[in-house]
């Protein structure tokens, strides 16, 4: 009878659950201790969170979530214990392709904007897993190198929701194989979790004997090693004010130590020589970012992963990567980009981000192999938002895209927002820039608005269609191609060639063309606002055959139709 009667409630709040919202509530706060054993794989966590209703509507029932591979023990409110159920729940948000799923009964609704804290416990093993990515067609291999994420004996790396959920969260399903489901999930998660405050403790124990691994999880955190009577304990504090974009993550192994502040640097054996080469980035990557952003104002992490292969993991100023690659050209822009984030921040993700991304192709451009090889840096940038770009521009206004000033899409406020920095730079001059950066000042960063006015005012030019189509808006992305060009002599040497460009895309640019002739080339640029056309004339010294529109720095939906041939009349 006992049974039936549990069997009638959870099927109650199973169909119930259904139609309520999981994304009702947003975690404003964790406070967690979490504990490792290493050579068990498992992880046990304890602590509160806090949960603030965000929704229209009173919440009785709140959702929250944690890897599959992990269980949950004890959910109370004031000391008491809360009713809830547990449920598999499918969702890619997480490495093993689902969630375990606590639908919870709140004693009392809480009311739009009340705060609800709840006292929580569970544990379980974090061990490699590619399901999410071998299901969808992913060979294992390929997969092993993006799905990293473990805890074991000789190797511990796990990242935070969007990887692994080793915290609680509360998401709609999100699914590799249904479009852009997963990433609208995860930008949605990171949107509402943004001023969200995260605390953790990690804690290992093991024997006394050997040298104590280093346990990492944000370059200034507190880590700590003490004896307690036969046995050694671990520990690091992780404290984040705001999220942000930061995904709490956490490492530990062997490292050997090679930090000099503000350069916390870690290799594992046998990767001294990557790490030397991390070493000697250290003084031209930092002079650089000096000049541009002024000086570091806290640490920055540089951590070797296990995998020589494994895809690089960059959250705020702590960056996971192989140091089994000897790439000094590579080792010099990550550093610049973790850089900029100790000289610079903002609370908006495509300044700190885009700003970041900017500089790396910058000190492509300046330090190493010269604008092409920056351009052919923006260019694989291009590739993360440009198809998102052309379902904005035929959608007819139904789909309103992603405004780089709310957006927390990765692709955009990384990826598009590097190439607006870049072309702002084309437009306004670097010096202009440098003193727009050096001005900016996050405590009065208000509105949208206020980059746009640092930059107009240095710059003394009006740039508010630029900011409505890149910034405010999605409007898409431009298509530009020469409509005509008309050459005349004007002396005997040299002839005028007027030259109309024309924008078929939705967004305006200040965009390079290039006008070829016998013996060398001229490059101008042109303001072209979205779908309209813009003309001016050159003077070349000499026989004009080809004029080329957009030298890779204006980011398109269409690049196959940027040359003009000149031909006789």
């Amino acid at each position: 009878m006992k049974s039936l009667w549990i069997l009638g409630v959870l099927c109650c709040l199973v169909s119930s659950a259904f139609a309520l919202d999981r994304e009702a509530f947003t975690f404003t706060k964790y406070d967690l201790e979490i504990r490792l054993e290493p050579e068990q794989q498992r992880l046990g966590a304890r602590g509160k969170i806090t949960l603030r209703n965000d929704s229209t509507q009173p919440q009785k029932i709140a959702f929250l979530q944690i890897s599959s591979s992990l269980a949950w023990r004890s959910i109370k409110l004031d000391g008491k214990a809360v009713q809830y159920v547990t449920l598999p729940y499918a969702s890619d948000i997480d490495h093993t392709g689902a969630l375990s799923e606590a639908i919870v009964t709140l004693p009392a609704e809480s009311k739009p904007k009340d705060s609800v804290e709840l006292e929580i416990g569970y544990e379980g093993t974090i061990a490699q897993d590619a399901t999410r990515l071998t299901q969808i067609g992913i060979p294992e291999d390929i997969a092993a190198h993006t799905s990293w994420d473990q805890i074991s004996p000789s190797f511990t790396a796990v990242r935070g929701a969007g990887y692994v959920a080793w915290y609680p969260i509360a998401t709609e399903s999100a699914n590799f194989s249904e479009g852009n489901s997963m990433f609208q999930v995860a930008d949605r998660w990171r949107a509402r979790e943004a001023e969200s405050a995260f605390s953790a403790r990690l804690v290992m124990s093991r024997d006394s004997g050997d040298a104590p691994p280093s346990l990492i999880c944000t370059p200034v955190g507190q880590r700590l090693t003490r004896e307690i009577s036969r046995a050694q304990e671990v520990s690091a504090e992780c404290l984040w004010t705001h999220l942000g974009t930061t995904t709490p993550t956490f490492v530990m192994a062997n490292y050997t130590d090679k930090s000099k502040p503000p350069f916390v640097l870690f290799n594992l054996p046998g990767h001294e020589d990557g790490s030397a080469i991390y070493a000697d980035a250290r003084e031209p990557a930092s002079k650089f970012v000096s000049e541009w952003f002024g000086q570091p104002t806290s640490n920055i992490a540089i951590v070797d992963l296990a995998d020589s292969n494994a895809a690089p993991f960059e959250s705020g100023t702590l960056l996971l990567t192989s140091m089994a690659r000897k790439d000094a050209k590579l080792a010099e822009i990550n550093l610049v980009h973790e850089l900029v984030h100790s000289a610079f921040s903002s609370p908006r993700p495509w300044i700190s981000e885009g700003l970041a991304h900017f500089a790396e192709a910058m000190y492509r451009e300046q330090k190493q192999d010269g604008r092409d090889a920056a351009l052919d840096f923006l260019n694989i940038h291009r590739t993360a938002f440009v198809d998102a770009e052309k379902d904005v521009a035929t959608s007819s206004g139904k789909n309103p895209g992603q405004p780089l000033a709310t957006t927390f899409d990765e692709s955009y406020y990384r990826s598009k927002a590097a190439y607006v920095w870049w072309m702002l730079c084309d437009m306004v001059g670097e010096d202009a820039l440098k003193q727009v950066i050096r001005g900016y000042r996050t405590a009065d960063d208000k509105d949208s608005k206020y980059v746009e006015q640092l930059i107009s005012a240095a710059a003394k030019r009006d740039l508010s269609w630029f900011f409505d189509d890149w910034v405010d808006h999605d409007r898409g992305l431009p298509d530009l191609h020469v409509l005509a060009a008309h050459p005349w002599k004007s002396t005997k040497d040299t002839q005028i060639v007027a030259v109309t460009i024309e924008n078929l895309g939705g967004a305006g640019a200040e965009v390079p063309f290039t006008i070829r002739f016998g013996g060398g080339q001229i490059t101008r640029r042109i303001e072209v606002r979205a779908k309209s056309t813009a003309t001016t004339r050159v003077e070349v010294p000499g026989t004009a055959t080809e004029v080329v529109v957009n030298d890779g720095s204006v980011p398109e939906t269409d690049l196959t139709n940027n040359v003009f041939k000149i031909t006789e009349p």
